[in-house]
């Protein structure tokens, strides 16, 4: 690792203290709207609605098949590195 300069401005996120204080307040957070969704009463239209945590589960499957998905597009859609290259 580098060392810093005495002068080189110091940012919140480069002392790990910090990173592992906002990483328990993420985690208490998600903790807390978890057991939120056992006590709050949602007026719900499926019946798989009412499972309990499902929406966080609905998006977490939602976002990994958009990777997979941005991953197999890929292959279709990549150009060489030097597409826009004029050739001579």
């Amino acid at each position: 690792m580098q060392e810093k300069k005495p002068d080189e401005k110091v940012y919140f996120f480069d002392k790990p203290k910090n990173v592992e204080l906002v990483l328990k307040v993420f985690y208490s957070i998600c903790g807390l709207l978890f057991a939120l969704d056992f006590v709050v009463h949602r007026h719900t239209y499926l019946n798989w609605e009412k499972l309990p945590a499902f929406y966080a589960f609905y998006g977490f499957v939602a976002c990994v098949l958009l990777v997979l998905i941005a991953k197999e597009m890929r292959k279709v859609l990549m150009r060489k590195e030097d597409y826009y290259d004029v050739d001579e």
